[in-house]
């Protein structure tokens, strides 16, 4: 009997909170994995796993550096990623980190934008950019993590962006966050048409989940009995994985958005992220990126 072919994943924002409870229960499976997880601090993100004692016969975890809030650091781990996956497929693009931080101080590293703008969607987008070859070749699946915040950008005005993300505005976490997420969904649209049948791009929510880290910035108390509709992270986690593994897709391409309960979203929820123009504003190319954000072009 042929041994199963391990499905190898490339994920942000797997060190702790969701993204580590996702690739924990895939650690579960029987289904070979292979991982590339980026990580702020390797040793500590590889203790953990350590500490889950898995089947290092069946699945493999690899760590490697990633400060997203560093557009160079996104490259160098980009280019070990590829290194890293040498002929194998990436079978799935999980990006799933994410912060929730109020637009005050400068932007890391001299951006123009906020440190959350940079980490939920720049510094991902970018990634996506970097590996977008390696992606087609796979015919991957890229899972993008959401949010419903997305309805919430202030005032249902998409022009609130440009102001709101801007380095220092000095606007409150949660109105950035919701900004930060509408833009990763505009984005997100943007690989989908750009990726064509190439690759498979989906959004998904985990749905409302407290205690994973996400609001650490925030001066804010969270009480569980204000929430009853609050999940825990195992069901987080398995509203996220759902998108690694559906495939009733809707006849209509735009509508790309998996809820935590397990139906596609119908668009009027979504609709002002269906804007084209929109799309291709938040969405710079590489070579922008790198102009804007200081990026050497040379490895």
């Amino acid at each position: 009997m042929a041994a199963t072919i391990a499905k190898t994943v490339v994920a942000t924002g797997a060190s702790s909170g969701l993204g580590f409870e996702a690739v924990k229960q895939l650690l579960l499976q029987s289904q070979p994995y292979k991982f590339i997880l980026g990580a702020r601090d390797p040793r500590s993100t590889q203790a953990a796993y350590d500490g889950l004692k898995y089947d290092a016969a069946t699945h493999s975890v690899s760590i490697l550096p990633l400060e997203l809030t560093n557009l160079r650091g996104v490259k160098s781990f980009a280019q070990q990623t590829l290194e890293k996956l040498g002929n194998d497929n990436l079978d799935v693009l999980f990006l799933n980190a994410g912060m929730n931080k109020a637009a005050t101080g400068p932007g890391p590293n001299g951006s123009k934008w906020c440190e959350a703008l940079v980490v939920n969607h720049l510094s991902q987008h970018y990634l996506t950019h970097l590996l977008e070859e390696k992606l087609r070749q796979s015919h991957s699946r890229i899972v993008v993590v959401s949010s419903g915040v997305i309805r919430n950008i202030r005032d249902k005005d998409p022009k609130t962006l440009d102001v709101d993300l801007k380095a220092d505005s000095g606007v409150d976490g949660f109105t950035v966050y919701g900004a930060s997420k509408f833009a990763q969904l505009l984005t997100a649209h943007w690989w989908r048409r750009r990726l064509g049948a190439s690759a498979r791009v989906l959004a998904v929510s985990p749905g409302l989940i407290l205690g994973t880290g996400l609001g650490r910035h925030l001066d804010v108390k969270f009480d569980a009995s204000n929430f009853p509709d609050a999940k825990s992270a195992d069901e987080g986690a398995k509203s996220l994985l759902q998108a690694f593994t559906r495939d009733d897709f809707p006849d209509d391409p735009e509508q790309i958005f998996l809820t935590s309960w397990g139906e596609w979203w119908p668009k009027d929820v979504y609709s002002l992220s269906l804007d084209k123009a929109l799309q291709e504003k938040w969405s710079p190319s590489k070579e922008q990126i790198e102009n804007e954000e200081f990026v050497p072009t040379t490895s």
